[in-house]
């Protein structure tokens, strides 16, 4: 007996899972990754702390962005959750009071999980060009490394690999001295786990 074709999810799909639900919609495939690690999440943290004062508020820097942590992003029927995002202010000028964005933003942050790397590398970092996302970070806890994308002719190129405690200008924020040392500093080391 044949089986019936499985649907595609859509976005009605996201909205009827539970509130708080990270959940990504790719291709008609709906992804729940598993709740992150505290490592990945204090990274995470600490690097909106870094970046949002002179970038998102214009405090030490020259503002100009809007940088939100885990936000939904909505585009041609694809959903993302990056753990960080950022839009320029002309692109995007106030937080959208909806749940979620519907405007691709200038750059995203993934941090690496064991459990997410293969999806954030892959298949995420394709819709992302697709939706001609400028620029890509992938930051990596268990590593301690920092490697920035920027998207030309819809391929990302490597702009550049950091680790450990350089301090280093990265686009698209290159009007900042970002201290890698900062990110890791509440983490134990891989040995103290």
């Amino acid at each position: 007996m044949a089986q019936p074709a499985k649907r595609p999810a859509t976005y009605a799909d996201l909205d009827a899972l539970p509130e708080g639900t990270k959940a990504h919609l790719v291709r008609g495939a709906l992804v729940v990754p598993p709740r992150p690690s505290m490592s990945h999440q204090e990274v995470e943290s600490a690097l909106g702390e870094e970046l949002r004062p002179p970038f998102h508020r214009g405090r030490g820097g020259p503002g100009g962005w809007l940088i939100l942590m885990v936000p939904e992003v909505r585009v041609g029927g694809d959903a993302l959750v990056p753990d960080l995002g950022g839009w320029r202010r002309e692109r995007l000028p106030a937080v959208p009071a909806k749940a979620h964005a519907t405007i691709a933003p200038d750059w995203v942050c993934e941090v690496l999980s064991r459990s997410s790397a293969a999806f954030d590398r892959g298949e995420k970092l394709d819709v992302y060009a697709s939706w001609s996302v400028g620029h890509a970070w992938l930051v990596d806890p268990t590593t301690r490394t920092l490697e920035a994308y920027r998207l030309e002719a819809k391929r990302w190129v490597r702009v550049g690999g950091w680790s450990e405690n350089a301090r280093v200008r990265v686009e698209p924020f290159e009007a900042f001295e970002l201290d890698l040392a900062s990110l890791w500093s509440a983490l134990t080391t891989p040995d103290e786990d």
